[in-house]
C-alpha cells in the first residue's frame, strides 16, 4: 500500500503542518490502496506564499524558456506513462488498458497541443495600423489556484497546469482527494523536468479545507476549477470577496440528436460514448433524442449494446468498463436509477444493483431507459454513471427545444447525413461544443460550456489566454 503524506511546496516534498490521514479506496475492491494526508488552510497558505515569491522571476522569463520547460515535461511524462496509467487505474477505476490508451494519453495530447498553440501567441502585439505607437501586451495574471476532479485526472491537470506555466503564472494544485495518486506522479514529473522552486506547488486536501482557502486567498488572482456545478457556485461566492478571476468547467447533460437519415452506426456509437469511462464524463451524450420513424429500432440497438457491455475490475486487461469511483457515487447513481423507474421511464436494460457476477466494488449495470419524458429527474439531473435516457421526437424544432431545455450547456451531438441540417442545428443548440456524426473536435479546439456548465475555455490558444491579462500601452517607442 502506498503512503504519501507529503505535499510538494517550493520545490521540495514537505510534511503537512498537521497530519490528517486519509484513505484512498480502490473502487474495484473497496479496499484501501493508499494513504495521503489532507492539508489545511495553513498548508495552502504555505504553498501560496511559495508561489507568490516565485512569481516575480517566473513571470519575467522569456517565452522560449517556458516553452523549453514544457517540452522537457512532455518527455518526462512520456517516460512515466506506465506509472501514470497504473495510478489512474488504481485510484479511480479506469480499466488498465483504457487508462493506458485514453486517460494517460489525454495528458500527452494536451501538452503537445499547448506547445503548438503557444508558438502562435504574440505576447506584445501592435494594436493596429491606425495606432503605430500602441501595443497590446499579454501578461500572466499571477498566482493561480487549480482544483481538479477525479474522473479524468490527467486530462484536467494538464489542461490547467501546462497553460498556466506557459503563460508565466505560478500555481497551487489541489487534486481530488479521492484520486490523488496520479497528481503525485505528475508532481514528480515536473520536479524531474526542472520546474523552478515555487512555480508549481501541490497540496492535497478537501474542498472545505484547501479548496475554500485557495478560493478566498487574497494572494490568489485566479481560480480554475473543474467539478460539480454545486461546488462551482460555492467557489464563485468565495472568490467574489477578493474579485479574483474564476474559470469554471462544470457538469453537463448532453443531448444526442439522432435523425432518421443518420448512419447505421450512429445509435451504437452514441450508447458506447455514453458508457465510456463508466459514464463519468461531463460531456457524455446521456440524452439520446431519436426521430420517431427509427425510434423503436434505436431502442433495440441500445438495449443490445448495453447487454453486450462487459463490466469488470479495473485491474483486468480488456475492453470493458470498470467501477464508478466511490461509494457516494454508486449510491447516487442507484438512487437515480430507482427514480427513473418510479417516475415511469421504461427500463430497457440494466437497472438497480451490481452486475450479477460481481458482489464487491462500485460496479453499476449499464442501463438504458426508453420513453423518458422531458422533465423527469433522469432527464434533468447529471447522473455521472452508465445510464442512457432515450426520448422520441417528431420534428427538428421539437428536438432543439428538448435539447436546450436544460440548465446545462456543455456538449451536444447531431447525427444526420443532411449537411444543411447539421449546420443549422450546430448554431441553434445552446452549448459550448457541438460534435456531429461521430467526428471529434480537432487539436487546438477549446473545451467548455455555457449556462450551468461553466464558462471556461480550456485547450488551444484559448486555454493559455485564460491565464493572461490584457494590458493596453500607448507611446511605445519604435524599435
Amino acid at each position: 500500500m502506498t503512503r504519501k503524506h507529503e505535499f510538494y511546496i517550493d520545490g521540495a516534498w514537505v510534511a503537512p503542518l498537521t497530519p490528517h490521514d486519509f484513505d484512498v479506496i480502490d473502487p474495484s475492491t473497496e479496499e484501501v490502496c493508499a494513504t495521503i494526508s489532507l492539508g489545511t488552510a495553513a498548508d495552502a497558505d504555505r504553498a501560496v506564499a511559495a508561489a507568490k515569491r516565485a512569481f516575480e522571476s517566473w513571470s519575467q522569463t522569456a517565452p522560449a524558456e517556458r516553452l523549453a520547460l514544457v517540452e522537457r515535461i512532455l518527455k518526462v511524462y512520456e517516460s512515466r506513462s506506465e506509472d501514470m496509467s497504473r495510478a489512474i487505474s488504481l485510484e479511480m477505476g479506469a480499466p488498465i488498458d483504457m487508462a493506458r490508451s485514453s486517460q494517460t494519453t489525454s495528458g500527452t495530447w494536451h501538452i503537445a497541443n499547448f506547445i503548438k498553440a503557444f508558438k502562435e501567441i504574440e505576447f506584445i502585439r501592435p494594436l493596429g495600423p491606425h495606432a503605430p505607437n500602441d501595443r497590446i501586451a499579454l501578461e500572466p495574471i499571477g498566482v493561480v489556484g487549480l482544483i481538479t476532479p477525479w474522473n479524468w485526472p490527467m486530462n484536467q491537470v494538464s489542461l490547467k497546469v501546462i497553460p498556466a506555466l506557459l503563460a508565466g503564472c505560478t500555481m497551487v494544485l489541489k487534486p481530488s482527494e479521492i484520486a490523488p495518486l496520479s497528481s503525485l506522479v505528475f508532481a514528480e514529473i515536473l520536479d524531474e523536468a526542472g520546474v523552478p522552486a515555487g512555480v508549481f506547488n501541490l497540496v492535497n486536501g478537501d474542498g472545505a479545507g484547501v479548496g475554500s482557502r485557495l478560493s478566498s486567498h487574497p494572494d490568489v488572482e485566479m481560480i480554475s476549477f473543474t467539478g460539480s456545478t454545486r461546488a462551482g457556485i460555492a467557489i464563485s461566492k468565495a472568490a467574489a470577496e477578493s474579485l479574483k478571476r474564476v474559470c469554471l468547467e462544470l457538469g453537463g447533460k448532453g443531448a444526442n440528436l439522432v435523425f432518421a437519415d443518420a448512419d447505421e452506426k450512429a445509435v451504437e456509437r452514441g450508447v458506447r460514448h455514453c458508457f465510456n469511462n463508466t459514464g463519468q464524463s461531463c460531456n457524455a451524450p446521456t440524452r439520446m433524442l431519436v426521430e420517431r420513424p427509427i425510434y423503436d429500432r434505436a431502442v433495440e440497438i441500445a438495449r443490445s449494446v448495453a447487454e453486450d457491455t462487459r463490466v469488470g475490475s479495473a485491474h483486468e486487461p480488456g475492453r470493458h468498463i470498470g467501477p464508478v469511483v466511490s461509494q457516494a457515487q454508486y449510491d447516487k447513481i442507484q438512487s437515480l436509477i430507482e427514480k427513473g423507474i418510479a417516475e415511469g421511464a421504461r427500463l430497457v436494460a440494466g437497472g438497480p444493483g451490481r452486475p450479477e457476477h460481481l458482489n464487491r466494488g462500485y460496479f453499476v449495470r449499464p442501463t438504458v431507459f426508453a420513453d423518458v419524458k422531458p422533465g423527469m429527474t433522469i432527464e434533468r439531473e447529471e447522473i455521472f454513471g452508465p445510464v442512457l435516457s432515450m426520448i422520441p421526437f417528431d420534428t427538428e424544432e421539437e428536438a432543439v427545444r428538448i435539447a436546450n431545455d436544460t440548465p446545462y450547456g456543455l456538449t451536444n451531438y447531431v447525427q444526420s447525413q443532411d449537411g444543411a441540417r447539421r449546420n443549422r442545428l450546430a448554431r441553434k443548440l445552446r452549448s459550448g461544443m457541438v460534435e456531429m456524426n461521430g467526428q471529434s473536435r480537432a487539436a487546438g479546439s477549446p473545451f467548455g460550456g455555457v449556462k450551468s456548465s461553466g464558462r471556461a475555455r480550456e485547450g488551444g490558444v484559448w486555454g493559455i489566454e485564460e491565464f493572461l491579462e490584457v494590458k493596453a500601452i500607448s507611446g511605445w517607442a519604435a524599435e
